[in-house]
Protein backbone atom coordinates (compact mmCIF):
# COMPACT_ATOMS: atom_id res chain seq x y z
CA UNK A 1 0.00 0.00 0.00
CA UNK A 2 1.13 3.53 -0.78
CA UNK A 3 1.50 5.35 2.55
CA UNK A 4 1.90 9.02 3.45
CA UNK A 5 2.81 10.72 6.73
CA UNK A 6 1.17 14.14 7.06
CA UNK A 7 2.97 16.45 9.49
CA UNK A 8 1.22 19.75 10.28
CA UNK A 9 3.90 22.13 11.57
CA UNK A 10 3.82 25.58 13.10
CA UNK A 11 7.08 27.02 14.46
CA UNK A 12 8.74 23.63 14.91
CA UNK A 13 12.24 24.38 13.55
CA UNK A 14 13.93 22.69 16.53
CA UNK A 15 12.15 19.36 16.23
CA UNK A 16 11.02 18.88 12.62
CA UNK A 17 14.28 17.39 11.31
CA UNK A 18 14.34 14.79 14.11
CA UNK A 19 10.73 13.81 13.41
CA UNK A 20 11.35 13.40 9.67
CA UNK A 21 14.48 11.30 10.27
CA UNK A 22 12.68 9.10 12.80
CA UNK A 23 9.77 8.43 10.43
CA UNK A 24 12.14 7.63 7.57
CA UNK A 25 14.05 5.22 9.81
CA UNK A 26 10.93 3.45 11.12
CA UNK A 27 9.03 3.35 7.81
CA UNK A 28 11.50 3.81 4.92
CA UNK A 29 8.80 3.17 2.31
CA UNK A 30 6.50 5.86 3.70
CA UNK A 31 6.42 9.24 1.97
CA UNK A 32 6.31 12.40 4.07
CA UNK A 33 4.58 15.72 3.47
CA UNK A 34 5.05 18.63 5.85
CA UNK A 35 2.34 21.27 5.90
CA UNK A 36 4.13 24.40 7.09
CA UNK A 37 1.20 26.28 8.59
CA UNK A 38 2.43 29.86 8.20
CA UNK A 39 5.37 29.40 10.58
CA UNK A 40 7.28 32.51 11.62
CA UNK A 41 10.53 30.65 12.25
CA UNK A 42 12.73 28.49 10.00
CA UNK A 43 10.48 25.41 9.97
CA UNK A 44 10.18 25.39 6.19
CA UNK A 45 13.91 25.82 5.54
CA UNK A 46 14.91 23.15 8.06
CA UNK A 47 12.30 20.74 6.68
CA UNK A 48 13.53 21.21 3.12
CA UNK A 49 17.13 20.65 4.20
CA UNK A 50 16.26 17.10 5.28
CA UNK A 51 15.60 16.22 1.62
CA UNK A 52 13.34 13.45 2.88
CA UNK A 53 10.00 15.24 2.74
CA UNK A 54 7.80 17.31 0.49
CA UNK A 55 7.06 20.72 2.05
CA UNK A 56 3.89 22.69 1.39
CA UNK A 57 4.01 26.28 2.69
CA UNK A 58 0.64 27.77 3.58
CA UNK A 59 0.67 31.58 3.16
CA UNK A 60 -1.16 32.13 6.46
CA UNK A 61 -1.78 30.11 9.62
CA UNK A 62 -4.92 28.03 9.03
CA UNK A 63 -4.73 25.98 12.21
CA UNK A 64 -4.51 22.23 12.54
CA UNK A 65 -7.78 21.65 10.66
CA UNK A 66 -6.76 23.59 7.57
CA UNK A 67 -3.26 22.13 7.61
CA UNK A 68 -4.53 18.56 7.85
CA UNK A 69 -7.13 19.02 5.13
CA UNK A 70 -4.34 20.31 2.89
CA UNK A 71 -2.48 17.10 3.64
CA UNK A 72 -5.51 14.95 2.83
CA UNK A 73 -6.00 16.79 -0.45
CA UNK A 74 -2.36 16.07 -1.27
CA UNK A 75 -2.85 12.40 -0.36
CA UNK A 76 -5.97 12.16 -2.52
CA UNK A 77 -4.40 13.78 -5.58
CA UNK A 78 -1.27 11.63 -5.38
CA UNK A 79 -3.07 8.32 -4.99
CA UNK A 80 -2.17 7.31 -1.44
CA UNK A 81 -3.95 4.34 0.15
CA UNK A 82 -3.16 5.26 3.77
CA UNK A 83 -2.48 8.63 5.40
CA UNK A 84 -1.04 9.07 8.88
CA UNK A 85 -1.28 12.21 10.98
CA UNK A 86 1.79 12.73 13.14
CA UNK A 87 2.83 15.75 15.21
CA UNK A 88 5.90 17.85 14.41
CA UNK A 89 6.92 18.26 18.06
CA UNK A 90 8.28 14.75 18.61
CA UNK A 91 5.58 13.51 20.97
CA UNK A 92 4.50 10.73 18.62
CA UNK A 93 6.93 7.84 18.35
CA UNK A 94 7.40 6.70 14.73
CA UNK A 95 8.36 3.26 16.07
CA UNK A 96 4.66 2.91 16.98
CA UNK A 97 3.51 3.56 13.41
CA UNK A 98 3.22 -0.16 12.80
CA UNK A 99 0.63 -0.39 15.59
CA UNK A 100 -1.76 2.09 13.97
CA UNK A 101 -1.02 0.97 10.42
CA UNK A 102 -1.54 -2.76 11.04
CA UNK A 103 -5.33 -2.80 11.54
CA UNK A 104 -5.81 -0.71 8.39
CA UNK A 105 -3.42 -2.74 6.25
CA UNK A 106 -5.25 -5.88 7.37
CA UNK A 107 -8.63 -4.34 6.46
CA UNK A 108 -9.97 -4.50 10.01
CA UNK A 109 -10.78 -0.78 10.36
CA UNK A 110 -10.92 2.47 8.39
CA UNK A 111 -9.30 4.67 11.06
CA UNK A 112 -6.91 3.67 13.82
CA UNK A 113 -6.04 6.08 16.65
CA UNK A 114 -3.01 5.83 18.89
CA UNK A 115 -4.17 6.12 22.50
CA UNK A 116 -2.09 7.15 25.51
CA UNK A 117 -4.70 5.84 27.93
CA UNK A 118 -6.07 2.58 26.52
CA UNK A 119 -3.66 0.82 28.86
CA UNK A 120 -1.55 2.33 31.61
CA UNK A 121 1.83 3.65 30.43
CA UNK A 122 4.46 6.02 31.77
CA UNK A 123 2.89 8.96 29.94
CA UNK A 124 1.56 11.76 32.16
CA UNK A 125 -0.53 14.65 30.87
CA UNK A 126 -1.17 18.04 32.47
CA UNK A 127 -4.24 18.10 34.71
CA UNK A 128 -6.14 20.54 32.50
CA UNK A 129 -5.59 18.38 29.45
CA UNK A 130 -6.61 15.23 31.30
CA UNK A 131 -9.86 16.88 32.40
CA UNK A 132 -10.58 17.85 28.81
CA UNK A 133 -9.83 14.34 27.53
CA UNK A 134 -12.14 12.77 30.11
CA UNK A 135 -14.89 15.23 29.18
CA UNK A 136 -14.59 14.48 25.47
CA UNK A 137 -14.54 10.74 26.16
CA UNK A 138 -17.86 11.17 27.96
CA UNK A 139 -19.32 13.45 25.28
CA UNK A 140 -18.44 11.13 22.38
CA UNK A 141 -19.84 8.18 24.34
CA UNK A 142 -23.06 10.09 24.97
CA UNK A 143 -23.42 11.06 21.31
CA UNK A 144 -22.29 7.86 19.59
CA UNK A 145 -22.48 5.08 22.17
CA UNK A 146 -18.78 4.33 21.61
CA UNK A 147 -15.87 4.83 23.98
CA UNK A 148 -12.59 6.45 22.96
CA UNK A 149 -10.02 6.83 25.71
CA UNK A 150 -7.87 9.40 23.90
CA UNK A 151 -10.15 11.43 21.60
CA UNK A 152 -7.71 14.35 21.32
CA UNK A 153 -4.86 12.18 20.06
CA UNK A 154 -3.42 13.49 16.80
CA UNK A 155 -1.62 10.22 16.12
CA UNK A 156 -3.96 8.42 13.75
CA UNK A 157 -4.05 6.60 10.42
CA UNK A 158 -6.87 6.43 7.86
CA UNK A 159 -7.55 4.48 4.68
CA UNK A 160 -8.40 5.68 1.17
CA UNK A 161 -12.18 6.14 1.68
CA UNK A 162 -11.52 8.42 4.66
CA UNK A 163 -8.81 10.29 2.75
CA UNK A 164 -11.47 11.03 0.12
CA UNK A 165 -14.00 12.02 2.80
CA UNK A 166 -11.60 14.31 4.72
CA UNK A 167 -10.40 15.96 1.52
CA UNK A 168 -13.98 17.18 1.07
CA UNK A 169 -15.10 17.61 4.68
CA UNK A 170 -12.81 18.16 7.65
CA UNK A 171 -13.42 20.05 10.91
CA UNK A 172 -11.72 23.41 11.39
CA UNK A 173 -9.57 24.65 14.26
CA UNK A 174 -9.40 21.74 16.79
CA UNK A 175 -10.54 18.82 14.62
CA UNK A 176 -9.60 15.60 16.43
CA UNK A 177 -12.73 15.14 18.55
CA UNK A 178 -15.19 16.30 15.91
CA UNK A 179 -13.51 14.09 13.30
CA UNK A 180 -14.17 10.99 15.42
CA UNK A 181 -17.85 11.87 15.73
CA UNK A 182 -18.09 12.48 11.98
CA UNK A 183 -16.49 9.15 11.16
CA UNK A 184 -18.69 7.16 13.55
CA UNK A 185 -21.81 8.85 12.17
CA UNK A 186 -20.75 8.04 8.62
CA UNK A 187 -20.38 4.40 9.75
CA UNK A 188 -16.64 4.20 9.27
CA UNK A 189 -14.89 1.64 11.45
CA UNK A 190 -12.77 3.42 14.07
CA UNK A 191 -10.66 1.82 16.80
CA UNK A 192 -7.87 2.69 19.23
CA UNK A 193 -4.60 0.93 19.89
CA UNK A 194 -2.25 1.57 22.78
CA UNK A 195 0.88 3.61 22.03
CA UNK A 196 3.51 5.29 24.16
CA UNK A 197 3.98 9.00 23.58
CA UNK A 198 6.79 11.29 24.69
CA UNK A 199 7.25 14.83 25.96
CA UNK A 200 7.83 17.52 23.36
CA UNK A 201 11.32 17.52 21.85
CA UNK A 202 11.46 21.33 21.92
CA UNK A 203 9.35 24.39 22.62
CA UNK A 204 6.22 24.36 24.72
CA UNK A 205 2.54 23.84 24.22
CA UNK A 206 0.32 26.84 23.62
CA UNK A 207 -2.56 25.19 25.50
CA UNK A 208 -2.92 26.92 28.87
CA UNK A 209 -5.66 26.16 31.44
CA UNK A 210 -7.66 29.11 30.09
CA UNK A 211 -7.21 27.94 26.51
CA UNK A 212 -8.18 24.43 27.59
CA UNK A 213 -11.56 25.74 28.76
CA UNK A 214 -12.00 27.64 25.49
CA UNK A 215 -11.03 24.49 23.59
CA UNK A 216 -13.59 22.39 25.44
CA UNK A 217 -16.39 24.89 24.85
CA UNK A 218 -15.58 25.46 21.19
CA UNK A 219 -15.23 21.79 20.32
CA UNK A 220 -18.40 20.89 22.24
CA UNK A 221 -20.35 23.56 20.39
CA UNK A 222 -18.98 22.42 17.02
CA UNK A 223 -19.91 18.79 17.71
CA UNK A 224 -23.42 19.75 18.88
CA UNK A 225 -23.98 21.91 15.80
CA UNK A 226 -22.80 19.05 13.61
CA UNK A 227 -25.29 16.72 15.29
CA UNK A 228 -28.15 19.19 14.80
CA UNK A 229 -27.30 19.47 11.09
CA UNK A 230 -27.29 15.69 10.73
CA UNK A 231 -30.71 15.41 12.37
CA UNK A 232 -32.18 18.20 10.27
Amino acid sequence: MKKLAIIPAYNEEKSIAHVVAAIHCAQPEMDIVIINDGSKDQTSRVARMTQQATVIDLPVNLGIGGAMQTGYLYALRHGYDIAVQIDADGQHDPEALSYILGPIEEGQVDCCIGSRFLVKTSYRSAWNRRVGILFFTWMIGWMTGKTFTDPTSGFRAVNRPIIEFFAEEYPEDYPEVEAIVLLVRKRFRVKEVSVLMHARKAGRSSITPVKSLYYMLKVSLAVCISRIRDVS
